[in-house]
């Protein structure tokens, strides 16, 4: 089975967490979710901790604070749409798959919101890669009707998985 996330872990308690497998998994879900198979794409992904992500946030939004997760679409879909489903990717093959593009995600903030969620940390950390996938997909919360069919999506492939609402 070919590799979808391409998993770089810079803070060590992601490897002893599972990113790599639950990334993955979730990952799967998301494109299976939307109708679009996992083989012929590829996503990158960084487990990395508060003060790498803040300085990411810096670079690319102008914000210098943690947050939980980031993406960044390729180039094909960084326009998104608006009021509706963004324009589906076509598959690469396997010696060229298609890239959706790149996700970072902080251990410190993850962990501190699934705390304060009295949530699974497994359960939060699968809805941010999920919510990010779809990011890179042309999904956005910009407005209210985008949200809610961004929302409506992430809360169906996480019913797939074994996880409650997150809203």
């Amino acid at each position: 089975m070919q590799t979808l996330v391409e998993t770089v872990t810079e803070d060590a308690r992601w490897q002893d967490f599972g990113l790599e497998a639950l990334a993955e998994r979730a990952a799967r879900a998301a494109l299976a979710g939307l109708g679009l198979p996992p083989e012929g794409f590829v996503i990158g992904l960084m487990g990395c901790d508060d003060s790498r992500i803040a300085l990411l946030n810096a670079d690319f939004r102008g914000k210098p604070v943690p947050t939980n997760v980031l993406s960044w679409p390729s180039e094909e879909r960084a326009s998104g749409s608006v009021g509706g489903e963004p324009d589906r990717p076509l598959p690469g093959d396997e010696a060229e798959p298609e890239e959706l593009g790149d996700i970072a995600i902080a251990w410190e903030t993850c962990a501190a919101e699934a705390q304060a969620q009295e949530k699974p940390m497994a359960d939060h950390v699968t809805h941010l890669i999920v919510h990010a996938v779809l990011h890179l997909l042309g999904y956005d919360h910009i407005d209210d009707t985008d949200a809610v069919l961004m929302e409506r999506h992430e809360v169906r492939i996480l019913a797939t998985l074994g996880v409650s609402d997150p809203y």
